[in-house]
Order: C-alpha cells, then structure tokens, then sequence
C-alpha cells in the first residue's frame, strides 16, 4: 500500500511496505544492490547508495523533525502523516534520482561538512576503516556514517561493517534511551519531592524573617524610648545642675559654711571621743578604788558615800512603786558587768533591758528601748553624750521614773535599786 502527495513535476511516494533490513539480510542485499566502488575521487550520491544503506542513513543522519520540514518544502506544503511514514517515504524516494534525494543529498551535505572534510583526508580503505571506528565511538556518529558510506575508497565489505556497527548501536541507543527515560521519571520523582520540601522551607523561612523582621521592629521601638528616656533624663540632670549652681550663687559663703559645719562635726566626734574616754578612765579609777575598799573591808562606807548623790538625782515628787513584773532599763555599765545587773533585776521580780548607751548597739533603737521600759538606770560614765541627752530628754517627757548613776559598779546599780523602792 502506498501513499501519495503529488504536485506539477513532483512525485514523492511514502512507501509502508519499505522497512529497515535485518542484518542477516545485509550482506547479500548489499552485494546485489552495490554498485561497484568508484575508482577516481567523486563521492557517491544518496541514491547511488545500496538499498539497505538508506535506512540507517536517513535515521540516523537527519533527525526526524529536520526531515519532516525538508518533505514539506519539497512537497509544497503539510505532509498529512505520522513520523514513521515520513521516514518510510523519503527511503522510497532516495532509491532512485528525484527532487527529494537531491534535497536530502544537500541536507546531508550541509549538516556533516565538517566530517566531509575530515574524511577526505582518508587516502585508502584501510585509513577510511580507522577513522571509521575512531570516529563513531568518539566523535559524531551521524556525520562519520555519512562520510564513510558516500567516501570513494569505501568498498563493499567496509560498507557492510559500517551498517552492522551502525545497526548495534541502535539497539544500544533504544536501551540507553529506555533507560535515560527510567531514570529521567525517577528524576522527575525526585525533582517533585525536592520542590515540595523546598516550598515548605521556603514557607518556614518567610515564616522566620516575618518573625524576625516583627522583633526587630519591637526592639527598634524599645530603643527609640530609651534613647528618649535618657534624653530626658539628660535634660532632667542639665536643669538639677543649673538650678543647683544658682541655689549656690544665692547663698554666698555656701562653701565656707559647709566646710565649716563639716569641722564642727569633726570636733563635735572628737570631743565625743574625749567624754568616752574619759569616762572610761573615771570607770577604771572607780574600779581600782573598790577593789581596794573591798580589801579594807570597807564596802559598806563606799555604799554610804555614793547614796547621797543618788538620792539627790531622784526627783522629789516622784514617789516609789513596786517594780513587779516591771521592765528595768539599764543603759551603759561595762560588758562584763552586765550579767549581774540582770541578776539583781531579776531578784527584785522585775524584767532586764539593756543598751549599751552608743558604743556598740545603734543609738537610735534607744528611743525604742526607752519606751518599753518602766524604770531607767543611766550609767552616766559609760553612754556617750548624744544617749545621755536621749534618756534625760526622754524620761523628762514621760514623766518615767529616771536613775543616774556616776559609777558603773555593783554597789552603784544595787543603791539605785534600792532608791527604786524595789530592794
């Protein structure tokens, strides 16, 4: 069956009968349709070329949509049929001198001039083999089987070799072909997986810098009301400081006045120092002065010696209560002696409260100390100047019942319980 497109001086046939001949069919149909090898230096034309040389010819040396717009020119227009007729139909007509094997010989001609000039080089059969089998391994197959067939010194049982070789690398091509388009859907597979992961890291990644860009712009925010903080902090500082240096400019004398407070506190914790001390010095002598009338056994004249001027501190209009159950507050006396003023507190059933009157203890817990207390004892040579004027100013407001003591020792403190009333 053949089919036709025929047009005024063309006649092209796209023959379904014609078919690729199996290689066991090469080497007898060659040597019956081969005409002999040329003996001078013209090249052999397409349709000079053995039957079974077309097919691989034609396949393998003009790509299929080259073809298809090379029959359409020579037809004159669209060839209604599919890839394989086309090819079947320009094999047809290459048999034989017509305007399709002449517009197929100047398509070859054109598309492999590079290995047209490479092979000409080529002087006989043997040089034409080498490069041959140099070329379709390494180098451009289709335009070495086009030199190599149409090549003056290309004799017959070169020619079979060519289309054996030709016909095995086809078959390599098919499997190379299935196997590039298995590993092109596994590639495809991959490429889908890849794009979807890369869509979620893109969607992380935006999802990141909206966050980022989000916290940049609070931290930018909090460092415009810092900056604005310290502005007016700043500002706040410059006013202090100008309405400071005025405050000092309208009090003259400012700096000699404050250097001069300053000496009279030095002095006045000097002097401090200085009624310490020598109330210290006045406990020791009192201390020395009873051990010795102790060892006179004279104790009881030390007592009646010191009674008068603790009679005499007692207020007149205060009359004696009972001390039961009542807070004594004894302010100064020595460390080592305080252990028996509690003891003769707590034996005339009263409660023992101590100050050390502003050696250790802090002056101002005394005021407190003072108001939970219901009788004060002031050992005036142990209590510093500021404690004195405390419990002196504290007891004349309150009216609380006040005992001064000039010598911090046991028979003092036991004379003023007794003026207590409570022994």
């Amino acid at each position: 069956m053949c089919k036709s497109l025929s047009r005024p001086g063309l006649s092209m046939s796209l023959s379904m009968e014609m078919s690729p001949m199996p290689p066991s069919d090469v080497s007898g149909a060659g040597q019956a349709d081969a005409a002999p090898p040329p003996r001078g230096s013209r090249r052999r034309r397409l349709w000079e070329l053995p039957g079974a040389a077309h097919c691989p010819v034609i396949g393998v040396c003009l790509p299929i949509k080259r073809l298809r717009r090379l029959v359409d020119k020579v037809a004159g227009g669209l060839v209604v049929a599919d890839d394989y007729e086309v090819h079947c139909g320009a094999i047809a007509d290459s048999k034989h001198r017509s305007r399709t094997a002449e517009a197929l010989q100047r398509a070859l001609d054109e598309g492999h001039a590079q290995a047209l000039r490479q092979s000409s080089r080529c002087r006989t059969t043997q040089d034409l083999r080498h490069w041959w089998q140099t070329e379709s391994t390494q180098g451009d197959l289709a335009g070495a089987l086009w030199a190599t067939l149409t090549h003056p010194r290309c004799d017959v049982p070169l020619e079979e070799a060519v289309l054996r070789d030709v016909h095995m690398l086809q078959h390599q091509l098919g499997a190379a072909e299935r196997a590039e388009a298995q590993h092109l859907q596994s590639l495809m597979h991959e490429n889908a997986v890849l794009a979807r992961e890369l869509g979620a890291a893109q969607q992380r990644s935006t999802r990141v810098a909206q966050e980022q860009a989000l916290k940049i712009d609070q931290l930018q925010a909090q460092a415009v009301q810092l900056r604005a903080a310290l502005i007016g902090r700043d500002t706040l500082v410059g006013q202090l400081r100008e309405e400071l240096q005025a405050l000092v400019a309208s009090v003259p004398g400012l700096k000699s006045r404050a250097a001069l407070g300053r000496m009279n506190q030095q002095q006045g914790e000097r002097l401090n120092a200085l009624e310490q001390a020598l109330q210290r010095e006045r406990a020791l002598t009192e201390h020395q002065r009873e051990r010795a009338l102790i060892a006179e056994g004279r104790l009881e004249a030390l007592t009646a010696e010191s009674s008068t001027p603790l009679r005499a501190q007692l207020p007149a209009d205060l009359s004696p209560v009972p001390l039961d159950d009542r807070a004594v507050l004894c302010v100064g006396g020595r460390p080592a002696s305080v252990p028996i003023y509690r003891a003769l507190v707590e034996e005339a059933g009263a409660r023992f409260l101590h100050h050390d009157g502003g050696e250790e203890d802090n002056p101002a817990q005394l005021d407190a100390t003072l108001a939970a207390a219901d009788l004060v004892i002031c050992q005036t040579g142990c209590v510093s100047h500021d404690a004195y004027w405390r419990v002196k100013d504290h007891c004349k407001r309150t009216g609380k019942q006040c005992v001064f003591v000039e010598q911090p020792s046991r028979s003092s403190f036991r004379q003023a319980l007794r003026i207590a009333n409570c022994y």
